[in-house]
């Protein structure tokens, strides 16, 4: 990280102890991107855990900080909706009639239904079925890379083997898979920070993705039903008739939820190794500790930073009254990092107790529905890891996303001195 943007990150985490407690605003992208959110999240949950802010790019909003009271939210769809059209599960969500419907983005029993459908896919039988594939794609990824030269472990290791699974699940052409990726970064991109420049190109892009994956329902609709998530949706009982804007909905929860989140889980447990040298040390003495350490890092990472709801009856949380109508958001991010319920949240300990006590799937109805690949993925991977290479040291700093949304990496540069 150059020198400058060292200074900003610095200036904007000292910031957070100074600025009047009522102009506090987290939703800034510029904050996650510079790596200086979590004094602003550790300031409210201390001195404000249900604050309001009334000015943003976002409009008024709550902002839920303490991982007992996002608890609350998360489970309590009767007096907070995920409704699209009320504004769906993310701060920018416009809500209204032209509102894109997914099945995260609904309340029972639309929800429910539709997360039944495509749920096979991440059962615990097929589940036993992608471990091996992904074993092996992992190994075949691992044993490409350069010894002794930098590259950009997010572009070689962490995309391509979420892809290679992403496709898998959909059957989507896989010399084609790269467009995923470059699709759900699309989604979550905010014009004019790096990936697309204007609204307009957005939507473009998203019109292009909205006509492949129609071309893969007419063709899945037509074939006996088969076990990817597109042949899911289109014989789904509850989803072979919907909307095709529910359909470009799904298709884009799907992607995002599919590739974003372990990816960049994929790319934090090398970054909070390396930070963290001990547990590095200790992961290699101890493998057994991986799985714990995969739940440690997923925790540490919080891949998707918040989820929104809307109220739509007045609550109250943590001693303050919400008003019905009202947008609120629940910081995952600094949940996951709430004293009063982690024992030293700020530390990466890949041996905790507790290792799965942390709300980066969520609670409640809308509990990830694809949390135990994502692990698995992790797991994979790492166990693939250690059998090849003592170490792999990251060499400058990570290219953060610009994002309230995801937290994630654009690239992080790295080299493996050797092999085992």
């Amino acid at each position: 990280m150059p020198d400058g943007a060292i200074d900003l990150a610095q200036s904007l985490r000292d910031e957070a102890a100074t600025i009047p407690l009522d102009r506090i605003n987290p939703a800034q992208p510029r904050l996650f991107q510079a790596d200086a959110i979590l004094p602003y999240f550790e300031r409210l949950r201390r001195e404000d855990p249900v604050h309001f802010t009334a000015d943003s790019d976002y409009d008024p909003y709550w902002s839920i900080t303490r991982y007992n009271d996002i608890m609350a939210v998360d489970t309590n769809h009767i007096a907070f909706s995920s409704e699209a059209f009320l504004g769906g599960i993310t701060i920018f969500g416009q809500g209204g009639p032209e509102a894109l419907p997914m099945f995260i983005a609904m309340d029972p029993p639309r929800h429910d239904v539709q997360r039944k459908t495509v749920s096979p896919v991440v059962s615990p039988a097929n589940l036993q079925v992608l471990g091996p594939i992904i074993r092996e794609r992992a190994g075949l990824i691992l044993d490409s890379l350069p010894i002794g030269e930098e590259f950009d472990w997010v572009d070689k290791v962490s995309v391509e083997l979420t892809t290679m699974t992403l496709a898998t699940l959909f059957d989507f052409p896989f010399e084609e898979r790269r467009k995923l990726t470059w699709w759900s970064d699309v989604v979550t991109a905010v014009p004019g920070h790096g990936i697309v420049d204007t609204l307009e190109q957005k939507m473009a892009i998203f019109r292009e993705c909205f006509a492949a994956f129609t071309e893969l329902w007419n063709e899945r609709v037509n074939a006996p039903p088969a076990g990817d998530l597109i042949s899911m949706l289109a014989h789904g009982e509850a989803t072979r008739n919907m909307d095709p804007r529910e359909y470009h909905g799904n298709v884009i929860l799907l992607i995002v939820g599919g590739n974003d989140t372990t990816r960049n889980t994929i790319t934090g447990s090398v970054l909070a190794l390396n930070q963290n040298p001990d547990q590095y040390q200790k992961l290699r003495e101890h493998p057994e500790l991986i799985p714990s350490m995969v739940s440690e890092t997923i925790r540490w990472q919080t891949p998707l930073a918040h989820m929104r709801r809307t109220a739509v009856a007045d609550t109250e949380v943590g001693g303050k009254l919400i008003r019905k109508g009202d947008k609120v958001i629940m910081w995952y991010l600094s949940g996951n990092r709430d004293e009063a319920v982690i024992e030293n949240p700020d530390a990466y300990i890949i041996d905790r107790p507790r290792p799965r006590q942390h709300m980066s799937f969520g609670f409640g109805i809308h509990r990830c529905v694809g949390n135990r690949l994502a692990e698995l993925q992790l797991t994979i991977v790492w166990e693939e890891i250690l059998k090849r290479f003592p170490t792999i040291e990251v060499t400058g700093e990570p290219k953060r996303v610009y994002s309230t949304f995801v937290r994630g990496y654009e690239r992080l540069p790295v080299v493996i001195p050797r092999r085992v």
